[in-house]
């Protein structure tokens, strides 16, 4: 059973929870989920568990996990983690060559966010950008960027365009037409979901597309001229 059949606010209780776990991915929880409370998980099969459940679940696959990290997990999964007081993250060192490149293979992926590893922000509002190091087979997170609109200087859409300069692919909540404009004179493709989510199910989904065929976003690299490459990333941005 994959994310995919899980409501979005499942799905996200779910993901926030495996980041909590180490190295846990969200099919290795539901794997856990599955042994506990059966599938598909719900709201209030989610809200029946405890710190032994996640423990002894699937002969004790999480047995060995501090009683700390066991009831930061089961907060998410019930839904009572506070997340507007979630900080961000800590980053991974990235991978690079040895001329400081990005590996054949990696890209560079902006999440606008306000709360932990969410993405929840409006590109215009939004207090950081979380920077992913992504390919088909690995995901990391490489950076969390701050936002200080004082730095602006009259241009708050090209400052903050400027922050995830290094990137190829950019989720918001939200953005406007002109926002967008300047994030494409970047070569950054603008993806918009409205509802949002749990960052590493997104990037998740996005190793998937990756796997499975071409992303669109992949034009300019094809070499698509760059009124083309704006009016995709403005049609990409209104679905």
């Amino acid at each position: 059973m994959t994310t995919d059949a899980l409501s979005e606010d499942i799905a996200l209780r779910i993901g926030l929870a495996a980041r909590a776990l180490p190295d846990t991915s969200p099919a290795r929880l539901l794997g856990v989920l599955a042994d506990c409370i059966g599938l598909p998980p719900s709201a209030d099969k989610l809200d029946g568990l405890s710190v032994k459940d996640l423990r002894t679940g699937a002969s004790g696959e999480f047995a060995d996990f501090d009683t700390s990290v066991i009831k930061t997990a089961l907060a998410y999964l019930k839904g009572t983690a506070n997340l507007d007081t979630l900080p961000p993250p800590e980053p991974e060192t990235p991978l690079l060559t040895a001329e400081g490149q990005d590996p054949e293979g990696l890209i560079r992926v902006a999440i606008a966010s306000n709360s932990g590893e969410l993405l929840d922000g409006h590109f215009g509002a939004c207090q950081r950008f979380l920077v992913y190091q992504v390919g088909v087979d690995q995901a990391r997170l490489i950076d969390c960027r701050e936002i200080d609109d004082r730095q602006a200087q009259d241009d708050k859409n090209g400052y903050r365009a400027s922050l995830i300069a290094d990137c190829q692919l950019l989720y918001v909540v939200s953005i406007g037409g002109p926002a967008a404009a300047k994030v494409v004179k970047h070569d950054i493709h603008p993806i918009k979901v409205p509802d949002g989510g749990a960052a590493p199910a997104l990037i998740a989904d996005l190793q998937a597309v990756i796997a499975d065929k071409t992303p669109p976003w992949l034009a300019k690299i094809m070499g698509q001229p760059a009124e083309r490459r704006v009016r995709f990333a403005q049609e990409a941005v209104a679905e």
